[in-house]
């Protein structure tokens, strides 16, 4: 193989970002901004291509999705033997090393191979053998790297990736602490890009928890990567040279803008929340330009003027919580009322939220907050005069 063909393989990394359904096209946006290539979109996830500096580049900077997998093969199997025979002639020893010790998820949804426990055990043993044949060995000691293989089967077409980041994506690292419940970085990051929030306007949360959606805005405003304080899976990788890590984070620490002081602010009617947002804040590297207040909804008033409010209010879950959140709602609306240059946008799960609200949302997204069905309202007010 000469030189061309080699830096051709490695350019041609095919990855995928999987994202919460309905984010797809938020995830789409960040990775076109980040100069990648050949991008498609699917139900949960966005595909494209790059070299191994696009692999470090995705998991410091993307704010929306959950993981950066490489898409090592898809391919149709209904017959173990067709898993067996079609992993193993996949090009494992490009990733794994002869020491690289690697586990195998998985997951199965309307497929004739059904049994997720049977089709990991099936993949572990195609790789073990393609890795036999790469080495010439009989025995790996697995003391090296470590490598997740995910083998996810949709309707018989079975997926293999390799996944790049470890824990979640939206682990940043500033929220070691947090309240019961609280909304993932990532759904928080898309809400905000979601709206008509920029960083010259005020941004309001009057129910922050422990202050992720402020804290969030704070970093998109002041150009701060959401992984930049964080370890992944391959940084320990072979494949990848350390030095592209290294030069990934100067470069992120440099595109940092210290001099951007949005106007932020969070509330929270519970006084251990707020504790705990301005922790993560300082954690963040944000606090400085967010004001948190011990407050009730009820007794809001809004800031200035051509303001975004972006919240994930209580969404009455729990027995006996109902009327509370009602009265809640309907206080939201006749705050919005104080100014009708402001915007708002809500995630919750209450079906009938526009009625108490008192008002008809321009837009409506449907979106998962966990496990948590919900629909993101979107009240879009005029944009501020130049």
């Amino acid at each position: 193989m000469n030189i061309e063909e080699m830096e051709n393989i490695m350019s041609n990394i095919n990855m995928i970002a999987s994202a919460t359904f309905g984010l797809e096209a938020v995830l789409k946006r960040e990775i076109i901004a980040l100069g990648f290539e050949n991008i498609k979109t699917y139900d949960g996830r966005v595909e494209f291509t790059g070299d191994e500096s696009a692999i470090v580049k995705a998991n410091i900077w993307l704010r929306c999705a959950g993981r950066v997998w490489i898409n090592m093969g898809r391919f149709t199997a209904v017959t173990f033997d067709e898993l067996f025979e079609q992993t193993k002639a996949l090009p494992w020893g490009d990733w794994i090393p002869e020491d690289g010790k690697f586990t195998v998820v998985g997951k199965s949804v309307k497929s004739t191979l059904f049994s997720v426990s049977d089709c990991q055990s099936i993949v572990k043993k195609a790789v073990v053998e393609k890795l036999k044949q790469k080495y010439h060995t009989d025995w790996f000691d697995e003391t090296g790297a470590e490598y997740t293989i995910q083998i996810s089967i949709l309707k018989d077409v079975a997926t293999l990736a390799i996944d790049t980041s470890g824990s979640g994506l939206h682990k940043r690292g500033y929220r070691e602490n947090a309240m019961i419940a609280p909304l993932k970085e990532t759904l928080a990051s898309a809400m905000i890009q979601l709206s008509y929030w920029k960083k010259n306007r005020i941004l309001l949360d009057p129910f922050c928890g422990s202050g992720t959606i402020p804290i969030e805005a704070a970093m998109i405003a002041r150009n701060i990567a959401p992984g930049l304080n964080r370890k992944f899976a391959s940084e320990n990788w072979e494949r990848i040279d350390k030095k592209i890590w290294k030069e990934a984070r100067i470069e992120a620490y440099k595109a940092i803008q210290y001099d951007v002081m949005p106007e932020i602010y969070g509330s929270d009617i519970d006084a251990d929340a707020i504790e705990l947002a301005k922790q993560n804040a300082e954690k963040a590297g944000v606090d400085d330009c967010i004001h948190f207040d011990v407050k009730s909804s009820f007794d809001l008033k809004l800031p200035g003027k051509y303001g975004v409010l972006v919240t994930n209010p209580p969404y009455g879950e729990r027995i006996g919580e109902l009327k509370e959140v009602e009265n809640i709602y309907r206080g939201l609306g006749e705050i919005m009322k104080q100014d009708n240059t402001w915007s708002c946008y809500v995630i919750t799960s209450m079906e009938y939220f526009e009625s108490l609200f008192g008002r008809k949302a321009d837009k409506k997204r449907k979106l998962f907050n966990g496990r948590i069905k919900t629909d993101y309202y979107q009240f879009e007010g005029p944009r501020p005069p130049r």
